[in-house]
Order: structure tokens, then C-alpha cells, then sequence
């Protein structure tokens, strides 16, 4: 009998699978449903993009290894930094990925050892914990949650657990709870790090959807952070290109470079079309980026009020792509979603984010609104005594 690797044992995914199972008999029986599960784009990308794209995979001689980032990528990042978050970069200190997760996924391997800590946010996006697990590192979940206002207070934390600690990851906007961050309370994380020489690592790919005049803080903003920080984007929710799996660290060349040399073991770099198209969407969006804010912004609208006009008193968010929604007491994360899925809509439950998720689900927001209105209705019946 073989035997996995003793690392998987913490990598459980029974509550994915669970649901994927569920999803996939509800539609063997001919259900309706729709799903507010994914996170992942329903829009197309720009036609801006789709144009370069396709002019660049006639080129012959763009099929062989990537190897590494095309120059007009790493500087077309800096232009995108410099024009919406006033963060002067230099193309060395640009790491090109495959997608922010492959950068998440591997930079525990880059920086931890056994008995080393990362700091990841409960409730938080899956890859942050798995990380360390693969890593063999200790996982330390620090808790995010209303009472904290989704803003945890780190030097609340033991020094015994500050000493071990290497990194810790932030993301805001917050995948699940779509909760954002002030500038003031960066500035505090940046200068925990700083004091204990933490790592900060933040999660930056919902950047572009913000609401109600929000603007976008990036952490290499706040002054000091470069010494400390980097920071993780992506094209996939900017820019609706989560297939083609692009997207780049940014930070000071000495802290990108070991993971920079755990990626030149793994793979070849990202197929040269797919950068080429990347490019031109970062030099120049125009408005796309403005005009797909909106579109979100509206769907959060009308859901929050289908889901007001139910009875279920969701808080609308000021940032991300998701709805952080607190269940009925008589339900709890796990239920819901059943219970949901019975009645023909596919939520996530909060449960699986971590335990301070326990008692919430995550709605996203990736289908059009007239699809998001028969959601609530569908879901009426759950708020009815």
C-alpha cells in the first residue's frame, strides 16, 4: 500500500467535495440552479485584450518556454502601480506568475522551515493555510470577525508565538468576507512587522472592486513597507482573464528572490501571448476597469436589497466580489448551503474558511442581476416561519 506524504494529512476538502458532489446530482436530476459559489469572473475580458491575444498566438515564435517574464510586462506592471496606487516600482522587482495563487501557494516553501510560523486570517482564503501545511511549517490563524471589525490587533498576540513568527498574510479587500482595510490600520501592521521583522504578505487581487468612492490602498503605499511587504495581484478579477493564469508579486527584488527560485524548479514561465495581452490591458485599460466596477456595484445593490425585501438583513460590502452573509440562528453554515441548494442556489458555506466562518455563507457575485433577483426569491422560503 502506498502511503501519501504525512502534509496531506491537514489538506482536507470534504466540505468542496461534499458540495461539488451535491451540485453535480441536483443537476444529473434536471435541477435549476444557480451558482453563487465560484469566484470566478462571468464577464468576458476587454476586447482590448482578446484582440492582442489572439493577434500574438499567430506568431510562430511565441510556443516555446516562457522561461522568464517578457521586460514589457514588468514595466507595464510599474506603469498600472504608478497610475492607480502611487507606488513607484522598478521592473527588477516584479515577479511574474501563474496567477496570484501560484505565488501564495509556494512562498511558504520559499521562507519557512519546521517550527517556523505563518500567520494566516480566520476566516481566509484556503491556499494560505495549505501553504504552510505543504510547507511543514505551524499554521497560527488569527481571528477576523465583527467584533474586531475585521482588523486584528497582532500585538495582542503572545511573544512567544511573535518570536516564531516569519510571515503573515493579509487580504483586503477579504476573500470571503469582502471586509477593506484603512490606511491607518496598514500602518500599523507595517509597523508590528517592522518591530518583530515579519514578513507581511498581502493578497491585493480584488484591488480593483471597490464601491461607494473606496479607493484601493496598496501596502507598499504605506511608508516602510517595502522594506517588509510584498504584495500579490493578479489579472484574473481586474481584468476577467482567471483562465489564463497571470499574475506577479511585486516588492523588493531581495525578498521576492527565494521565491523566485522555488518557481525557476517548478515551471517554464507563463505562455508569451497570454503576457503580451496582459501587457496592453495594464498600459492602457481606458475605462474598462471603471465601467466593470459598476457592473459589480449594481449587482451588490440589488442583491442586498432582494435579500433585504426576504427578510435576511445582509450588510452590503464595500469592496470584493462576494456577500459575507450571517445565517438564520437555526442554521448553521453547512445547513444553509442544503438547504439552498435544495431550494435551486449554490453558496459556499463559511465553515470552510475557517472556524470564525462558522455561522456564514459566501454569495458571489457572478451572475447578472435578474439571475440575482430569482436567487432571493428562491431563497424565500428559508426566511419564512
Amino acid at each position: 500500500m502506498f502511503s501519501p506524504s504525512k502534509k496531506l494529512d491537514h489538506l482536507q476538502t470534504s466540505v468542496f467535495t461534499d458540495l461539488s458532489l451535491r451540485k453535480k446530482e441536483k443537476k444529473l436530476a434536471g435541477a435549476s440552479l444557480i451558482d453563487l459559489s465560484i469566484g470566478s469572473p462571468d464577464l468576458p475580458p476587454p476586447p482590448f485584450l482578446k484582440e492582442e491575444l489572439m493577434k500574438a498566438v499567430a506568431n510562430d515564435f511565441d510556443y516555446g518556454y516562457a522561461i522568464t517574464s517578457e521586460i514589457t510586462f514588468r514595466e507595464a506592471v510599474c506603469h498600472f502601480y504608478q497610475k492607480r496606487y502611487e507606488v513607484t516600482i522598478e521592473e527588477g522587482d516584479v515577479l511574474q506568475l501563474m496567477g496570484s495563487q501560484d505565488g501564495l501557494a509556494h512562498l511558504a516553501l520559499s521562507y519557512l522551515d519546521e517550527g517556523d510560523i505563518m500567520l494566516v486570517p480566520n476566516p481566509g482564503y484556503p491556499i494560505y493555510a495549505a501553504s504552510a501545511e505543504l510547507a511543514g511549517a505551524t499554521l497560527h490563524p488569527y481571528p477576523l470577525n465583527e467584533e474586531n471589525n475585521y482588523q486584528f490587533d497582532f500585538s495582542s498576540l503572545s511573544s512567544e508565538i511573535v518570536k516564531k513568527a516569519k510571515i503573515v498574510i493579509l487580504s483586503y479587500p477579504s476573500n470571503p468576507t469582502a471586509a477593506t482595510a484603512t490606511k491607518a490600520y496598514l500602518e500599523e501592521v507595517i509597523a508590528f512587522a517592522t518591530k518583530h521583522q515579519i514578513l507581511v504578505v498581502h493578497d491585493f487581487a480584488y484591488s480593483e472592486l471597490l464601491y461607494d468612492d473606496l479607493q484601493p490602498i496598496s501596502i507598499l503605499s504605506i511608508e516602510g513597507a517595502k522594506e517588509v511587504a510584498i504584495e500579490f495581484n493578479s489579472m484574473s478579477k481586474s481584468f476577467n482573464f482567471a483562465g489564463a493564469r497571470i499574475g506577479y508579486g511585486i516588492g523588493r527584488t531581495e525578498l521576492l528572490k527565494p521565491l523566485a527560485v522555488v518557481k525557476s524548479h517548478i515551471d517554464y514561465g507563463v505562455f508569451k501571448p497570454i503576457q503580451r495581452a496582459a501587457t496592453i490591458a495594464l498600459q492602457n485599460p481606458g475605462t474598462f476597469l471603471e465601467d466593470q466596477r459598476s457592473v459589480y456595484k449594481k449587482r451588490r445593490d440589488t442583491l442586498v436589497h432582494s435579500l433585504h425585501d426576504i427578510g435576511w438583513d445582509v450588510p452590503s460590502p464595500k469592496g470584493g466580489m462576494f456577500l459575507w452573509a450571517k445565517v438564520p440562528s437555526h442554521f448553521d453554515s453547512m445547513s444553509f448551503t442544503l438547504a439552498a441548494l435544495n431550494h435551486g442556489v449554490i453558496v459556499t458555506p463559511g465553515m470552510a474558511f475557517g472556524s470564525e466562518g462558522e455561522g456564514f455563507v459566501r454569495i458571489a457575485l457572478v451572475q447578472d442581476e435578474p439571475n440575482l433577483i430569482e436567487a432571493a426569491k428562491r431563497l424565500k422560503p428559508l426566511f419564512t416561519s
